[in-house]
């Protein structure tokens, strides 16, 4: 799992730097955005895939059990976690103003209006996870210290935590998303309808494909990157709304003879892999990131042959 982990990583940190450093044919907002991405899923799993799942199965008392570590885990898995999964609603909404609202693009989609948005993300990410610090408590039980859920924190408290989370990372961002993406979609419908009966001149007849050819691109993008969200987080949203919603949340989440569990857990490895999988969507769908791509493994393999 580490090594894995570490290719994972790596894959975010590699398209990072071409989204970066390399011409991708993308506004400079939108190269704020996905960088801002990138970071925001390495952070998830640098966070909660190294440190704390895969930590566990390498050693019997990680150091996230002692104080004051175990009560500023959540504050970071979730603040992690917030930020990649806001990144990409702010980025579906940036890119549907973009292709569709021309009033108010040049001032949402401008560089200054992302920088300001991705800091403000990153942010209120962490701001939103401050109360799990009182959420949870360094107990030794058994021979062993673990961290739990604070056992002298009131009930409401814990399950007021648990469904603004739910609420916060799942519901609301899967709205916003389809949403955007219906809107985009039928709108880019209507486009293409007006295109075909419409009688323009030659010279916009020149120049409409080309447009057509970047709006189809972006929303190429636009549609893979929020799409994919969705559909690897939307099992680990049913199980987690079911679980909060009756007994099941009393059971041993370590119990595998409940199939709730091993659904849960399906579903937290696909919403987790989310982080690592962008890198592959952007070379899948996007045709200049992928000849940048294939440039920087030329040059590198250029570069470690001259220095054997």
């Amino acid at each position: 799992m580490p090594s894995l982990t570490q290719i994972l990583s790596s894959a975010n940190i590699i398209a990072f730097l071409i989204i970066w450093r390399r011409n991708c044919t993308l506004s400079r907002s939108s190269t704020l955005y996905l960088m801002a991405i990138s970071v925001a899923d390495n952070l998830v799993l640098v966070f909660i895939v190294v440190l704390e799942l895969s930590l566990k199965y390498h050693q019997q008392e990680l150091f996230w059990n002692y104080e004051p570590w175990c009560r500023l885990r959540d504050i970071f898995n979730y603040g992690a976690y917030n930020a990649s999964t806001w990144m990409v609603v702010v980025f579906t909404a940036e890119r549907f103003v973009a292709i569709h609202t021309w009033k108010i693009k040049t001032k949402v989609c401008s560089p200054r209006c992302a920088a300001w948005t991705i800091t403000a993300i990153f942010l209120f990410s962490h701001v939103f996870a401050i109360p799990y610090y009182w959420s949870n408590a360094s107990v030794y039980e058994n021979n062993q210290t673990k961290c739990i859920y604070n056992p002298e924190a009131p009930s409401q408290f814990i399950h007021t935590l648990v469904w603004f989370q739910t609420l916060h990372v799942y519901i609301l961002p899967f709205l916003a998303i389809l949403t955007f993406n219906g809107l985009t979609l039928r709108l880019i419908s209507l486009s293409n309808r007006i295109h075909l009966s419409s009688h323009v001149t030659s010279r916009v007849n020149k120049v409409t494909p080309l447009l057509r050819s970047r709006r189809r691109k972006s929303m190429v993008l636009l549609v893979t990157v929020s799409m994919s969200f969705v559909l690897l987080s939307v099992t680990r949203a049913i199980t987690q709304i079911i679980l909060r919603m009756s007994h099941m949340y009393l059971f041993d989440r370590n119990d595998y003879s409940y199939q709730i569990n091993i659904v849960a857990d399906t579903g937290t490895m696909l919403s987790l892999s989310n982080a690592a999988v962008n890198m592959y969507l952007y070379v899948c769908t996007q045709p200049k990131f992928r000849q940048e791509f294939l440039a920087c493994v030329r040059q590198m393999s250029v570069y470690c042959k001259t220095k054997i």
